[in-house]
């Protein structure tokens, strides 16, 4: 099937904007490469130290011929998708000795729970976790005594962490490997209506605290299609996960055999076989775009729209948000996951799931088929399905029709013929809109401003029953430099009520929405933001302004606005409690959000 024109001309102009600092990228990974299996080139005391721990396998690591595996682990039991990683490394060293290679824990990574510091102070430190996690993940590797890299993690910023360091440690060969999402428990919808009752005061507190203890019940990925299931499907499409590997439950026989089949696959592709593939090779201009694809086909989360660019970056490929706009144009959304429908990601993938979608989206020309992966050469690889038959694992052809057309369908029947993220841009800089799940008459919001610094004040002016008009919501101060960009995600249901109540009514912010955000049209990321004098920090209340996700236009209305002095804010107090003091450097020196608020690249 041929390319998509669009497609093509995309992958053209990352290509070519990228064509400097990508050929530097390749370069450095070329000579890391020549310098050969790099434990040879360590002292005996070196060495010594590397193996002291690792008693059968000392003989083996002594030898120098068996691959060694490095394991970067975000295991903890505070995140119920990483509580999932206690026996993994045990796993893995059986295995890999079982095939004449060895493993190690090469290191842990910090690994946050977004849900736990949701609309709490510790949020100021989530995206910062991203570059800390990259930070960690280079240290784990510095030793420089590993042919072949495992990643154990999934959720929100250690899946872009762990690849930003997968792609600066290039030379070596790495794969991801999934846990899985827990079973499926309350209704994301049910949740949803308990916490919309419970912002507009009906029920208690004992009544949320139920329905969130039985939605989020037990080990696993959570079950709605928010930012770390958006990041199993990215490392699925881009070539980083085994086929078929993202949604198969924790503690199940399949899972355990995927995860065996990393280990093998891990030791055959190192330099010191016959099939080498580093991760520089398959993280590519290509593979980036697949990447984009596969967001706008699955309705994924937003904040992939400041993770991919900060990913790309790390392998020398320039993102911007151009790219995700032209490419959501053309690739449908062919999946209804919550919040952009009732289903969870257990039903998407009984539906058919990941290769379903990666054979519709092949067949069409809306993927580079052409593309490495960790398992081979094109992209085919990933229509297949992995089956246990008799014990053993094998992979055999995926569905050919959707499961279940209210969930999936296919990419000439789809919910939306475009992949609901938009580019705005205007006078007051620019941001994205994911729509997806938003209604189309909502699509355009033209109203008079509230201006707001933090999403507290949101809170009491609706508790205060101030919103009696159509308004558009304008939450500043929020970006990483003000205080590290911390989702907004309490503030979906008191919008929501507001839009049930019959309001008109947007959000506009330099800030972050949950990547779980849904109904509310919302225009986030706004760069450059109030902290460094963006137009946002002109802004004041009553200033009417027309947020079109139609057009793109994100403008003020005012015949003053240009003029105007930007306002300053006292952001002294983001600067200590929880560890803040120790990021100061972080927002001092962090990037744009359009272009991934990166620190580390």
């Amino acid at each position: 099937m041929t390319l998509n024109s669009t497609l093509d001309r995309v992958t053209d102009r990352i290509r070519e904007r990228s064509a400097k600092t990508r050929a530097a990228y390749l370069d450095r990974m070329a000579t890391a490469a020549g310098n050969g299996p790099h434990r040879a080139h360590l002292t005996c005391g070196n060495q010594a130290h590397a193996y002291a721990a690792m008693e059968e396998d000392k003989a083996a690591l002594a030898d120098g011929r068996a691959p060694n595996i490095g394991i970067v682990t975000a295991y903890n039991d505070m995140l119920s998708a990483h509580r999932v990683y206690e026996d993994y490394p045990k796993h893995i060293r059986e295995v890999a000795r079982k095939v004449g290679a060895t493993a190690q824990v090469a290191g842990g990574v910090p690994a946050m729970c977004d849900g736990v510091t949701q609309g709490q102070i510790g949020m100021e430190l989530s995206l910062f976790s991203r570059d800390v996690i990259a930070l960690s993940a280079g240290v784990a590797m510095s030793h420089d005594v590993f042919d072949a890299a495992l990643y154990l993690g999934i959720c929100d910023k250690i899946v872009p962490g762990l690849v930003i360091a997968a792609a600066t440690f290039g030379h070596v060969p790495s794969i991801f490997v999934p846990g899985g999402p827990m079973t499926s428990g309350l209704p994301n919808d049910e949740k949803a209506k308990v916490r919309n009752r419970f912002a507009a005061g009906e029920i208690g507190r004992d009544e949320l605290m139920a329905a969130e203890m039985a939605s989020y019940h037990g080990p696993g990925t959570c079950t709605f299609y928010g930012t770390a299931n958006s990041n199993q499907m990215l490392m699925e499409f881009m070539g980083l996960h085994l086929p078929g590997a993202s949604f198969v439950n924790p503690y199940t026989p399949l899972r355990d055999a995927l995860t065996t089949a990393a280990v093998e696959r891990a030791a055959a592709i190192t330099a010191l076989g016959n099939d080498y593939r580093p991760a520089s090779d398959i993280l590519d201009e290509r593979a980036y775009v697949n990447g984009l694809v596969g967001l706008m086909a699955t309705g994924g989360s937003t904040n992939l729209v400041l993770h991919l660019p900060a990913m790309a970056r790390a392998s020398g490929v320039i993102l911007d948000l151009e790219d995700f706009e032209d490419i959501s144009s053309v690739v449908p959304l062919m999946a209804k996951v919550y919040p952009n429908g009732l289903a969870d990601v257990n039903h998407f993938h009984a539906a058919g799931g990941l290769g379903y979608m990666i054979g519709q989206l092949l067949d069409n020309g809306l993927l580079h088929g052409d593309v490495k992966t960790i398992l081979g050469d094109g992209l085919d690889l990933y229509r297949q399905d992995p089956k246990l038959i008799d014990g053993e694992l094998t992979w055999a052809e995926g569905p050919q029709e959707t499961l279940n057309d209210k969930i999936l369908r296919p990419a000439s029947d789809p919910f939306q013929a475009t992949g609901g993220l938009k580019q705005l841009a205007g006078n007051l800089g620019r941001g994205v809109m994911k729509v997806s799940a938003v209604a189309p008459e909502r699509h355009v919001i033209e109203a008079k401003a509230r201006v707001f610094r933090d999403q507290a004040e949101v809170k009491t002016a609706f508790r205060n029953n101030e919103f009696t008009d159509d308004t558009v919501v304008v939450v500043r101060f929020q970006g990483p430099k003000a205080n590290g960009m911390p989702e907004l995600h309490s503030l979906t249901p008191i919008l929501s009520v507001l839009q049930d109540r019959g309001l008109k009514v947007a959000l506009v912010t330099d800030g972050r929405m949950s990547g779980a955000s849904g109904k509310v049209p919302a225009a986030i990321h706004i760069a450059p933001e109030a902290a460094s004098g963006g137009p946002l920090a002109r802004v004041r209340d009553g200033d009417r302004l027309r947020v079109d996700a139609v057009s793109g236009q994100l403008d003020v209305l005012e015949a003053d606005f240009e003029t105007r002095d930007p306002v300053t804010e006292d952001l002294s107090a983001n600067r200590h409690g929880l560890g803040r003091e120790l990021f100061e450097a972080f927002r001092q020196h962090v990037g744009n959000a359009t272009e991934g608020a990166a620190v580390v690249i």
